[in-house]
C-alpha cells in the first residue's frame, strides 16, 4: 500500500477530509457505488422504474433497453436486456455483483450514445493494454496480471458467445456473459472499460481483501467527490442535449428543403 497523499491545490474550507483508496487493477476493485451507473442513466433521460425495497430498474427513453440490478437473488447482479427491433435481435448481458461499476458503465454509457461508424473490435483495446491472446478451442485474452480474461467461442454460425471473468487467490470474483445477439459495439465498450489501466476510487472499508491489489491512500474532501460526480452527470446531460438538438434540427428540415439548399437556394 502506498503512503497517504493529499491532492495538491485542495483547500480545507472547514471540511473534514475522508480517506479513500485508488485501486488497481480495476477488475479486482469490487462493485463500487451503483450511482456511478444510475445517475448517468438518469441524466441521459432514462426512466427509473425501481420500486421501494425492490431491484433497481431503468428503461431507455425509447423503452427498447432495460438495465436492472438485483441484489436480492442469487447470484444477483446486473441484467441488461434489449428488445427486438427492426434492426436488432433481442439480446441480454449479465454481470455479477462484484463487477466494478466503472466497467458496467462501459456498457451502460455506450447505450446512451450514438454508435460509432467504425466496425467494432473487441480485442483491440485489450491488445493495446498488454493483454495476451491465446488461440485454441476458445479464443482467450488474459490481463497482464493473469487474473482477468475475455473469451470468445463460436459453436455454430450465429452462435458467437462472449464471456469474461476474474479470479484472485480466494477463487472466482465475478463473471460477465453476453448472448450471441449482443451488439458488438457494446462488447467492445465492455472490453475497453475492463482493460483501462487507470485505477478506480473506493472509500475506506470498501477495498476487497486481496494481495494482488495495489492501493494508494488519498485524502478526499466531500466537496471534491461531489464535483467529480457532478462533472459526470453534466457530461451525460450535455451529450443528451446535443443529440436531441441534432435530431430536432434534422426533423425540422424537410427533404425538399435540404435539396433546395444544396442547389444554392436560401431558406427562411
Amino acid at each position: 500500500m502506498r503512503k497517504n497523499q493529499q491532492w495538491a491545490g485542495w483547500g480545507t474550507s472547514g471540511q473534514q477530509a475522508e480517506q479513500h483508496y485508488l485501486v488497481e487493477p480495476r477488475h479486482l476493485a469490487g462493485g463500487g457505488d451503483l450511482r456511478y451507473v444510475t445517475e448517468y442513466l438518469r441524466a441521459s433521460g432514462w426512466k427509473d422504474r425501481s420500486k421501494p425495497g425492490g431491484p433497481m430498474v431503468f428503461d431507455s427513453p425509447d423503452k427498447s433497453v432495460r438495465v436492472g440490478y438485483d441484489p436480492f437473488v442469487q447470484p444477483g447482479g446486473w441484467a441488461i436486456r434489449g428488445k427486438q427491433t427492426a434492426r436488432q435481435e433481442a439480446w441480454h448481458a449479465t454481470l455479477s455483483r462484484q463487477v466494478p461499476v466503472e466497467i458496467v458503465a462501459g456498457i451502460t454509457d455506450a447505450l446512451t450514445q450514438p454508435r460509432s461508424a467504425h466496425a467494432p473490435n473487441v480485442w483491440a483495446p485489450l491488445q493495446e493494454h498488454g493483454w495476451e491472446t491465446e488461440q485454441g478451442q476458445h479464443v482467450t485474452s488474459r490481463s497482464p496480471d493473469g487474473h482477468a480474461f475475455v473469451r470468445f467461442h463460436q459453436s455454430a454460425p450465429g452462435q458467437a458467445h462472449w464471456w469474461a471473468g476474474v479470479r484472485n487467490e480466494h477463487g472466482r470474483v465475478w463473471e460477465a456473459m453476453f448472448t450471441p445477439t449482443t451488439p458488438m459495439h457494446l462488447v467492445q465498450a465492455f472490453s475497453t472499460a475492463l482493460s483501462d489501466p487507470q485505477p478506480v476510487m473506493r472509500p475506506l472499508g470498501h477495498v476487497p481483501p486481496s494481495k494482488h491489489i495495489r492501493t494508494t491512500s488519498v485524502s478526499v474532501l466531500p466537496s471534491q467527490l461531489s464535483a467529480w460526480q457532478q462533472a459526470r452527470i453534466t457530461t451525460a446531460r450535455a451529450t443528451t442535449w446535443a443529440r436531441h438538438s441534432f435530431a430536432t434540427n434534422r426533423a425540422r428540415t424537410s427533404p425538399g428543403t435540404r435539396q433546395y439548399a444544396a442547389q444554392g437556394g436560401r431558406t427562411r
